[in-house]
């Protein structure tokens, strides 16, 4: 169905350039496989176990300390662990790079990064969410298409971190550890990925967790109305509407779907004017680092 996990048929069909997909987990041609090396292993073992069973390592695109840019927890202190892949391909995604760059890292080797970037910060630097810095946040890519990002998140929760997730909401969050603060996504209709909702995660959602539209056209602005209003969601956690930010041609990636023939654009200032004109019970947001360096920039 829609939304439900993928297995990892369907994984390779959406993770591969469309060149290259293949139909099920048999062991990719070479040229193939020298041109996605942090995939290599990954796809050619037996199960493409790290996908669909818990492992003791992850692909990771990139792990860094910077400000968090977005959610509730917006300007504070945040180590950043970015995983490698996704099923997903939403027309205005900025991390286009992550779909399979990264290299394969033991959880223990990722918790000592953690550790070593957090060693300038004490325990007793609280933030007025009463959480510790520097907040540590798994993004992606797909966080939740790597099995083993469940443990690391238990890991990190249990060294003492206030731990944040960031997902597309295509994927089932109910076994997440419960200290985890997650972001999930409705996708509306401009990402050309709204078939892929997973409405089922809802009951699920805690009031510690966050819900983001991101809304680039007219359309999706009634959509997410029509979300709040049908599942009632300004009385299970913060909502959150995050204005599309134009891909530079940098961003670009010729994987990534179209805007859906028919919507009308919205700006900035329109989608502000209209949150305040209908009284909605959600948060604007800006992604801060955007506006702080070039949209471009990595490791930020």
């Amino acid at each position: 169905m829609p939304g439900h996990p993928a297995d990892c048929g369907q994984i390779r069909q959406n993770l591969l350039p469309a060149a290259t997909r293949g139909k099920d987990c048999r062991p990719l041609s070479t040229p193939v496989l020298e041109s996605l090396p942090a995939l290599k292993n990954l796809f050619n073992s037996p199960s493409c176990a790290i996908f669909g069973t818990m492992s003791d390592s992850l692909v990771v695109n990139e792990i860094y300390l910077s400000l968090q840019g977005e959610s509730t927890f917006a300007g504070l202190p945040c180590i950043f662990i970015r995983l490698t892949a996704c099923d997903l391909r939403c027309s205005y995604c900025d991390t286009a790079y992550a779909f399979t760059e990264g290299k394969k890292q033991t959880l223990p080797d990722i918790l000592a990064e953690v550790k070593r970037l957090a060693s300038p910060y004490t325990p007793s630097q609280i933030t007025d969410h009463g959480s510790r810095l520097p907040l540590v946040e798994l993004t992606g890519g797909e966080p939740l298409l790597q099995k083993s990002s469940l443990p690391l998140m238990q890991q990190l929760g249990d060294a003492g971190f206030t731990v944040l997730l960031e997902t597309s909401g295509a994927h089932d969050i109910s076994a997440i550890d419960p200290r985890v603060h997650r972001i999930v996504d409705l996708k509306c209709p401009s990402s050309g990925e709204v078939a892929r909702n997973r409405l089922a995660n809802i009951p699920h959602l805690k009031a510690t967790d966050e819900i983001k539209f991101v809304i680039g056209a007219r359309e999706d602005y009634d959509w997410a109305r029509q979300q709040i209003a049908a599942h009632n969601l300004a009385a299970v956690c913060p909502l959150l509407f995050s204005w599309v930010h134009p891909l530079t041609p940098e961003q670009q990636h010729p994987a990534l779907k179209p805007v859906p023939a028919g919507l009308t654009p919205i700006s900035r200032v329109e989608l502000v004017d209209r949150i305040i004109a209908d009284a909605l019970p959600v948060r604007f947001q800006i992604q801060q680092h955007k506006v702080i360096w070039p949209p471009e920039q990595r490791g930020v």
